[in-house]
């Protein structure tokens, strides 16, 4: 797996018709809070032109694309902390999702009730801020209690553990998230990795908008993402619905009629690899070539160590050629005549589109 998304927000908000737009699986979409009531997964192929090209470039019987997995969860509602509606009982299945992708309904429908009873998208982020505060701050609080037991017996390290939970459980009764924490907050953070805290993922703000791309409710979502460091994008998950219902080799078509530049999910891919600052790499032999995603800067024995970790531990070089020579001279001979294979030593940073050899010793 390559990354994972996890998909939050309130009943009603095009969440699960998002999902079932951007994946193959089907989700139950009903016009009533709570229609999900187990996690929906889904496990979805990065389109990428350029593995296609690194593919016939070293004649590779099999392509092995970049994957995001999906986790769409029930609906969270205001006060969902205390046991009102059912999402907050699957916020555990998005513990460990590399970000957060919150859809806010930007849409009015009089057919498709909304939870609270009107459109307000900056009301509707903060109730699900606020319960995602809360639901890290039990997480603490429990912790916190265990901590403390353990404490009894003196010991340094757990003392320092009970201190750091302390600052971070302070943080979060003030109804903040920690995703712009203060240094010291942050610092505690680190100090207890384990935590799986929810506010500290990157969040992507989705702006689920009317067919007509109306842009005065997705300003509202542009606005209060840029004051969070975070980031949103606009999508109609009707537009994205009716796509899929379309055989493939319509589909473009229909985006370019409704004035539509790309899909829902490759806007959403793009803001994925942008939030979490991820570039792709390739590898490819004779048997397979395939896709990779590592952090932007990424030091390229670090990059061999997603391929397997004796590769980072063997490290001696790394042949490399650029995905600008792959397209260019098509073949292995030619980028070799023109010199456009560089061998590369372990300080060489990975860059977006690079293809790899490693050489490594056991």
């Amino acid at each position: 797996m390559s990354f994972s998304l996890g998909i939050i927000g309130l009943p009603n908000v095009g969440k699960s018709t998002l999902f079932n737009a951007l994946s193959t699986a089907r989700a139950n979409v009903s016009n009533y809070p709570f229609c999900t009531i187990d996690p929906n997964v889904a496990v979805v192929a990065v389109p990428d032109e350029r593995l296609e090209k690194v593919q016939a470039f070293m004649k590779s019987p099999k392509a092995i694309p970049i994957t995001i997995e999906f986790f769409d969860i029930a609906g969270l509602v205001k006060g969902a902390h205390k046991g009102e509606g059912l999402g907050n009982k699957f916020l555990s299945h998005i513990r460990n999702v590399d970000a957060l992708v919150h859809v806010v309904r930007c849409f009015k429908d009089e057919n498709i009730t909304h939870v609270d009873g009107s459109l307000d998208p900056k009301r509707d982020i903060e109730v699900i801020n606020l319960e995602l505060v809360m639901a890290d701050l039990s997480t603490v609080e429990k912790r916190l209690e265990k901590a403390k037991t353990a404490s009894k017996s003196q010991d340094k390290k757990t003392l320092k553990q009970v201190e750091q939970l302390e600052i971070i459980k302070s943080e979060l009764e003030k109804g903040v998230s920690l995703r712009n924490a203060p240094p010291a907050v942050k610092e505690a953070l680190l100090e207890i990795p384990d935590l799986n805290v929810l506010t500290t993922k990157p969040i992507l703000y989705v702006a689920n908008v009317a067919e007509d791309g109306s842009e005065a409710q997705y300003n509202i979502v542009k606005e209060i993402a840029a004051k969070e460091n975070a980031l949103a994008i606009s999508i109609s998950s009707k537009i994205e619905a009716e796509i899929m219902e379309l055989p493939a080799a319509e589909r473009q078509e229909f985006l370019k009629d409704a004035g539509v530049k790309e899909n829902g999910l490759a806007k959403l891919i793009h803001a994925g690899y942008q939030l979490l600052n991820l570039i792709t790499f390739f590898t490819a032999n004779q048997k397979e070539c395939r896709a990779w995603t590592v952090p932007a800067a990424t030091a390229v024995p670090a990059a061999a160590g997603k391929i397997h970790s004796d590769m980072e531990r063997g490290f001696i070089a790394a042949d490399v050629i650029h995905y600008a020579d792959v397209a260019a001279y098509q073949t292995q001979s030619a980028c070799r005549e023109k010199g456009k294979i560089h061998t590369e030593g372990k300080n060489y940073q990975v860059q977006d589109g690079d293809l790899i050899y490693v050489k490594f010793g056991r």
